[in-house]
């Protein structure tokens, strides 16, 4: 991918068809939150409950004694809770398998690391192999360290150097640490309702933007004094993110500017086209560094990544999920050679370094995961064939609401698919109403969510579908016939 300058990338992504108009989705977003809210009528949710109590009786069980030693009774921040989460026991391609023996098709894959389909052959019998070979972990260098950061860099060439760590929350860590360190200033600002992992100064404008510090429980004050949000699309008002900039400058300048570069929450809020140039300008401008967390978008959206497609350059890239293609140990920061060349490495350095680590970091089996995931998406055009299932369940599902009259809405960023049926994370949180509509509309993305698992499909909070390589046009068509009598079945709340 050749660089163009100005911190421009000649742009090359095959796998998103089209670029849903922001505006037009903005507004189908305020009309589904000024409407009614909508949920399955009682009749059907009480034969989607009695499904859980007679097909999935070893989960109810497992799960009930899991609630007395584990909170909430199951450990991923993913899964579903009600009416019970349930006890997976077989994962292959595009489809679950509960201990009850139920199958499931899989839009959560993982969270959205799996892009290849779940428990993918090939890259489990070349970790078996170095875990043979050498274990899991040694504490020493292991050639797979080079291999996959090589391979990162020939996708993404911004990724001049490559730090892998355990997780995308720590990725998100240490690209803020690191940019403080380099630019010596303090300030961080992100786009508000995204999520970037659960460190104390990153935990605000959380989920919903304008929420600020509200979800950092736990989280002394004092941790968020220098973290900033500001609206999605909003770089020119009065509080957007030229106004920061332009404040900050006069108060110690701003170490970076950390965004999802398709949008907060995999793009449940979406940008313009033209979002991220447009926020590269102005951090060249203010003489900030340019995060994009990547975690979720890079490799699924192509194997280069988001930045691939925009053709922006970020200073800094955080990794997570598909670095190690859904296995442990999913996350890392790379970017440009002077500011990563900042972090600490072994014993004796000299001169102030950026800490980071962890024992398990870049362990012999994530370093080979990450690496063979990556090659066998280069052979398989494994992120083209995911969107386009996307681009399939997105065209089907809207033919769907097409009939249904419900304020509903869909669109995808290839195999990230949004399906709006509650709006949770599209309330406006200046609404006189918005404390109610959230509360409300949380407990019908419980109902909803329950509803297409009693369908047999799986989602991420009844409102995200992450689409792989596995799912066939048959596994699509059998989906949409299960969304559809879930949605035929909604009817406004009275």
């Amino acid at each position: 991918m050749a660089l163009k300058g100005d911190g421009l990338m000649a742009e090359r992504n095959e796998v998103i068809s089209h670029w849903p108009d922001a505006d037009v989705l903005v507004e189908k977003a305020r009309r589904l939150i000024d409407a009614p809210a909508y949920t399955v009528n009682a009749a059907r949710m009480a034969e989607y409950l009695a499904y859980f109590d007679a097909r999935c009786p070893k989960s109810k069980a497992a799960t009930a004694e899991a609630a007395g030693l584990i909170p909430g009774g199951v450990q991923h921040n993913l899964a579903f809770n009600y009416p019970f989460p349930l006890s997976i026991r077989k994962a292959e391609g595009a489809y679950l398998w509960d201990v009850d023996g139920n199958r499931y098709i899989d839009f959560l894959q993982a969270g959205g690391p799996t892009v290849l389909g779940s428990n993918y052959a090939p890259v489990r019998d070349a970790v078996i192999g170095v875990l043979r070979e050498s274990g899991p972990v040694t504490g020493l260098f292991h050639q797979y360290e080079l291999e996959l950061a090589r391979l990162i860099n020939r996708h993404m060439p911004s990724v001049e150097m490559f730090r892998m760590l355990a997780s995308g929350s720590e990725g998100c860590m240490a690209a803020i640490r690191a940019a403080r360190n380099f630019t010596g200033k303090k300030k961080v600002i992100k786009m508000g309702g995204a999520y970037h992992g659960w460190s104390d100064q990153l935990v605000f404008g959380t989920r919903i933007p304008g929420t600020g510090p509200f979800e950092a429980s736990g989280i002394p004050e004092e941790c968020l004094k220098h973290t900033q949000e500001f609206f999605p699309n909003d770089l020119d008002g009065e509080n957007g993110l030229a106004a920061l900039l332009e404040k900050n400058k006069n108060d110690g300048g701003t170490a970076a500017v950390l965004i999802e570069p398709v949008g907060p929450e995999s793009g449940s809020r979406p940008l313009s086209r033209d979002f991220n140039q447009r926020v590269r300008g102005l951090c060249d401008a203010y003489g900030a560094l340019l995060i994009f967390d990547e975690v979720v978008t890079g490799f699924r959206l192509g194997l280069g990544g988001a930045q691939g497609y925009f053709g922006v350059k970020p200073d800094l890239t955080v990794f997570g999920k598909c670095v190690a293609g859904g296995y442990p140990g999913a996350g890392g920061v790379g970017g440009r050679k002077d500011v990563m060349s900042t972090f600490a490495s072994g014993i004796g350095s000299e001169q102030q370094r950026t800490l980071v680590g962890g024992t398990l970091s870049a362990n012999p089996l994530s370093c080979a995961a990450g690496y063979h995931a990556l090659l066998e998406m280069e052979r398989t055009g494994a992120s083209a064939l995911a969107a386009r299932a996307g681009d399939r369940l997105c065209q089907k599902l809207e033919d769907v609401i097409a009939s249904l009259g419900a304020p509903f809405f869909v669109y995808n960023y290839g195999s990230i698919v949004h399906l709006n049926t509650h709006g949770v994370l599209l309330v406006d949180i200046s609404d006189p109403q918005g404390l109610f509509k959230i509360l409300q509309r949380k407990e019908i993305a419980k109902q909803i969510g329950a509803a297409y698992t009693a369908e047999g499909i799986i989602t991420l909070a009844g409102s995200r579908l992450y689409t792989s390589m596995a799912d066939t046009d048959e596994v699509i068509d059998q989906a949409v016939q299960g969304f559809a009598r879930v949605l035929e079945s909604c009817e406004p709340v009275a």
